[in-house]
């Protein structure tokens, strides 16, 4: 790889550090291409990416962005997911992990807050961006509904009370 493409490399990476809503640091010794490409393609479908880069030109693209805390985390073999999404990158890199042994999680970022392993996992377990949309907007519908359907209650009866009338009157 010569400069102009560590330039690039570096250049990319630290736009990725910029725009993402999480990072996540992990080491990957012994895992397959097969797996290898297993996460990279779930990781996508999700929305985020999954990068390896020298540990290096890593850490020179974390300076000036705000995940540069986790720069002590680039030691071995290490990859680096990354998601706009900040629950994304940290929820399949730790379902990948509970599957496969050799992905260790280091830590990460979300945001400027730099994370422990336990902290990425624990930020794995939090309902997505969208998932918590759709329960905002359940909240809200849920009222309205209620108010509509007490509304409507009385002249359901009312009409209930008619309709028993004109029974009763046709049996007569």
């Amino acid at each position: 790889m010569d400069r102009a493409e560590k330039r690039e490399l570096v250049t990319g990476l630290n736009e990725a550090f910029s725009s993402a809503g999480s990072v996540v640091v992990a080491h990957y010794a012994g895992i397959t291409v097969a797996q290898m490409n297993d996460l990279r393609s779930k990781m996508r479908a999700a929305g985020g990416t999954v990068k390896v880069a020298k540990n290096r030109l890593a850490k020179i693209a974390l300076q000036g962005t705000d995940s540069a805390s986790i720069v002590d985390l680039f030691k071995g073999q290490t990859l680096i997911a990354y998601s706009e999404d900040p629950v994304a990158a940290p929820k399949i890199a730790s379902e990948f992990a509970k599957g496969n042994d050799k992905l260790i999680i280091l830590g990460g970022a979300m945001g400027s807050t730099s994370l422990n392993a336990d902290g990425v996992k624990a930020l794995a377990t939090m309902p997505s961006l969208d998932e918590l949309r759709a329960k905002l907007v359940g909240m809200i519908a849920t009222p309205a509904t209620r108010i509509a359907q007490i509304v409507n209650a009385p002249a359901a009866s009312v009409a209930r009370v008619i309709g028993a009338y004109a029974r009763k009157d046709e049996a007569a």
